[in-house]
């Protein structure tokens, strides 16, 4: 059988219990998701040859790592080719790119620092997320930026996400639509601190001056993202949960969600339908901690499915935006990349696929056998047809084909990078 007729085949299946996978595949091609720039380049970025700081890691030495501006576009493009649909570019702010002999430092950067990033999106019909750069600088003292209490250090970060907030509007003039623009800092105590309030109190008060400059609150969407540790803070986290949650609330921001941000057995997927009950509009990163916060690549697996379940399930696709975090340099970086956009987007599939009002309505009619027996028997309903016909019609690879592409590009592009 063809792909399409695998898919005429799973339609009248889906049909059955009342979903139109049609309309299905419809609605997921309109769904874009945030493509983190770092997994080419393990994090690195453009303006400091330094090691990674802030607790975060990257493990393995695969060859081909972008090295330069024009490596990593050409990376991305490759995935792109490889993923249905259209999707935005997530930025952190150390990818600045400078001219010949140009550089300024992160309190510096403007605009023109980024308008090569700017004509590779329009290029592409993509959007721009972004993200300023709190670690990995030798302003980072003693793994403290925006709550540190030398007010030198603290101003330098305040201008850097100031700077950020006006490159953000930046893209979203020049793009159309919106920049989501998230604020995470690495600050905290590897051991007992004396003090817990203090280093919040002045993280709030330097949030606070970041937001005080004016600029479009429709175009750019800052968000706030939250940890409970990280490697050199292990006792106390001054972004915490609980303050980005307060904050976010109390100033009109948005709260964002990195599911590998929490204890290992609280799951983001639980969290969203309080979140949206009380915020209008809220973001995620999307990864897969394993036993912390280990960023591994996303893959189609429980939480990522019941992620996707829950924003789909509430209308909520318009309202929760969604990027991915993670950075695996153990294996092909192409292979990484694309395996983590595909599974969210299958995840999405699935959810769109399921009959989600029936479930309901036998929870609420407290039909538990049913709604397990039938949560179950979901599983193997023909969703790998559908999606095979998804990218069919999409024109990217079906299946594992799309790794044949990577072997290629990894032979004649990867491997000569040295």
């Amino acid at each position: 059988m063809t792909v399409q007729e695998r898919f005429e085949s799973a339609k009248k299946i889906y049909a059955e219990i009342g979903v139109d996978a049609q309309k299905a595949v419809e609605k997921l091609k309109d769904i874009s998701i945030s493509m983190h720039c770092w997994q080419g380049d393990d994090v690195t970025g453009f303006d400091q040859d330094g090691p990674l700081t802030g607790g975060i890691q990257t493990t393995g030495n695969y060859p081909g790592k972008a090295r330069t501006p024009q490596e990593l576009m050409d990376d991305i493009d490759k995935v792109l080719s490889l993923v249905p649909g259209q999707h935005k570019l997530n930025l952190h702010a150390s990818y600045a790119i400078f001219n010949q002999g140009e550089f300024e430092d992160r309190d510096a950067l403007e605009p023109k620092h980024f308008a090569a990033w700017v004509k590779f999106a329009k290029e592409r019909g993509m959007g721009l997320d972004f993200n300023p750069t709190l670690f990995s600088h030798e302003m980072v003292k003693d793994n403290l930026t925006l709550s540190h209490p030398d007010k030198e250090v603290r101003d330098f970060w305040i201008r850097h996400c100031q700077a950020c907030i006006r490159i953000s509007e930046y893209f979203a003039d020049e793009l159309g639509q919106p920049c989501l623009m998230n604020i995470w800092i690495p600050d905290g105590y590897k051991d007992i601190p004396a003090d817990r309030t203090a280093p919040r109190a002045r993280f709030k008060d330097s949030l606070d001056q970041i937001l005080s400059i004016p600029y479009n609150k429709e175009k750019v969407l800052v968000c706030v993202e939250s940890k409970v540790f990280g490697i050199g803070m292990e006792s106390y986290t001054v972004g915490s949960a609980e303050f980005t949650l307060n904050y976010a609330a109390h100033r009109g921001i948005l709260p964002l969600m990195d599911n590998g941000h929490y204890h290992p057995t609280e799951m983001v997927s639980d969290k969203i339908s309080s979140m949206l009950l009380f915020f209008d509009k809220i973001a995620l990163h999307v990864t897969r901690p394993v036993r912390w916060d280990s960023d591994h690549v996303v893959l189609f697996d429980d939480e990522t499915r019941e992620i996707a379940k829950e924003i789909v399930r509430n209308d909520a696709l318009d309202r929760v935006k969604v990027g991915l975090d993670f950075f695996d340099a153990s294996i092909n970086r192409i292979a990484a990349w694309t395996t983590g956009m595909r599974s969210f987007q299958k995840a999405l599939l699935y959810a769109l696929l399921t009959p989600n009002k029936e479930l309901a309505k036998l929870q609420d009619e407290n039909k538990m056998t049913e709604l397990l027996v039938l949560q179950e028997e979901l599983k193997s309903y023909p969703f790998g047809d559908v999606w095979d016909y998804f990218c069919e019609s999409n024109g990217v690879p079906i299946r594992e084909q799309w790794l044949t592409e990577v072997k290629k590009y990894e032979k004649n592009v990867l491997e000569k990078r040295g």
